[in-house]
């Protein structure tokens, strides 16, 4: 992402902060364990407005500021540690390279932030998300309350940056488009290798291994949330994520994997037969949620309310499941008794972005929001048909089916940014059998 866009969304801020402060910090590096490190991945929020990648930084907006509305705190250089663990961009480098008006060593944070936040009525945080951050914020307050008999004023309110930022964030510009459709074409690619590699006798994660290997091999480091690859009675546990299991001729491999591009997150879900031929059962299972996907996907349209798709998605798999004999009586009587969430228990769908579970707001004032251009969100039904389920013919036992694609909202409807993998079951068995 270039620097004119990060400098356009602090800009976009800074005209909502009245006559206040947003105070951004980003995530701690975790250990994983002993002296092993987690690798370092910045929060969401504070690389959005920064673009900075480094662990222990502070970001600090403020508006109308005549030494300038952008000050950043971070690491000092430091030879010896970068010997070790690589380089820092230090205060010299986090103006030069990432656009701040002001840098200084974090070590000065509790020394500086009082006098940044003199004589400004609002801060603007993550308020509970870091106890230890909370507690750093009222000392700075509580700081400048002692100067009250100067005449310095203290700020009286104290606002969560989540509602302003989280807005901006869900609306996606051109160039944040551009790299989720990136990130889309690289996860694609990964689901057409694991559907070209598998093979009775292999084991999940040596599916999950061909995944990964296609996202590093394009330039995605790392996945964007952890892989799911579940086989047999695996497909139907929502967020499996052991993938330690050996895939079963005869079984359906249920595969959840998306790519992080850029700090973008791409999400698709495909699910096909281990031995390349799906049977009778499972096919009828994965034609009816393609079918639930196609209309839902008709409903991501500008003016549509957010529970549309999956209300169309809904009706196709109840009224489905009811001509199977899977489920009885009507669609209304199932509505109303809800049992058809023993086999279909999740929503279609949720805002993607830098997180895959993106941040945004799906209802307001208690009604579901209207889709409008630049919001991304992923559609997904899924049914999923556990061993034991009560009532249910044994043919139809282990058969999980998740189809998933992410979808950008558009002037005229959406574009499906995953669509290079896929997804009619004779397609499928087509690709596995070349």
């Amino acid at each position: 992402m270039k620097k004119k866009e990060f400098r356009k969304r602090r800009k976009n801020l800074l005209k909502e902060l009245d006559q206040g402060v947003a105070i951004i910090n980003t995530n701690p590096h975790l250990n994983r364990n002993r002296d092993c490190q987690f690798p370092f991945r910045p929060d969401s929020d504070f690389y959005y407005l920064t673009g900075f990648p480094e662990p222990e930084a502070v970001a600090v907006l403020i508006p109308e500021r005549e030494e300038g509305e952008f000050v950043l705190f971070c690491r000092p250089r430091d030879p010896l540690r970068e010997t070790w663990d690589g380089r820092r961009a230090g205060p010299e480098g986090a103006c030069r390279n990432f656009d701040a008006d002001q840098a200084f060593d974090i070590g000065e944070l509790d020394q500086r932030m009082p006098e940044l936040l003199r004589n400004r009525q609002r801060i603007y945080y993550g308020i509970g998300k870091q106890s230890e951050f909370d507690s750093r914020v009222m000392s700075w307050v509580n700081e400048l309350r002692g100067q009250a008999r100067a005449g310095v004023q203290t700020p009286s309110e104290f606002i969560t940056l989540d509602h302003l930022l989280h807005e901006h964030r869900l609306f996606k510009s051109a160039a944040e488009i551009d790299t989720m459709r990136t990130a889309g074409k690289i996860t694609a690619a990964a689901h057409v290798r694991a559907m070209q590699s598998c093979k009775p006798g292999m084991m999940e994660y040596q599916l999950e291994a061909e995944i990964h290997h296609e996202f590093m091999r394009n330039g995605a480091r790392w996945p964007a949330y952890n892989s799911i690859v579940g086989s047999g009675a695996n497909s139907c546990i929502l967020h499996y994520t052991e993938n330690d299991q050996k895939l079963r001729n005869g079984d359906l491999v249920l595969i959840d994997a998306g790519a992080e591009f850029d700090f973008y997150a791409a999400d698709i879900t495909r699910t096909f037969p281990v031995n390349g031929r799906f049977s009778g059962p499972q096919r009828a299972i994965y034609d009816l949620v393609l079918e639930a996907q196609f209309a839902a996907i008709e409903a991501v349209v500008p003016n549509n309310h957010w529970n549309q798709p999956h209300e169309a998605a809904q009706r196709v798999i109840v009224e489905g499941l009811i001509d199977l004999g899977i489920l009885h009586g009507s669609y209304d009587e199932q509505l109303e008794s809800g049992d058809f969430k023993r086999f279909f228990m999740h929503r279609t769908g949720h805002w993607l972005g830098m997180d895959v579970h993106d941040v945004g707001d799906y209802k307001i004032d208690d009604v579901w929001r209207q889709l409008e251009p630049g919001m991304v969100t992923t559609v997904e039904p899924g049914i999923y048909i556990a061993a034991g389920s009560e009532g249910v013919d044994e043919s139809w036992w282990d058969i999980g089916v998740r189809i998933e694609d992410d979808a950008v909202v558009t002037a005229e409807g959406c574009e499906i940014i995953t669509g290079d993998v896929p997804k009619q079951a004779d397609d499928i068995e087509a690709l596995m059998r070349g």
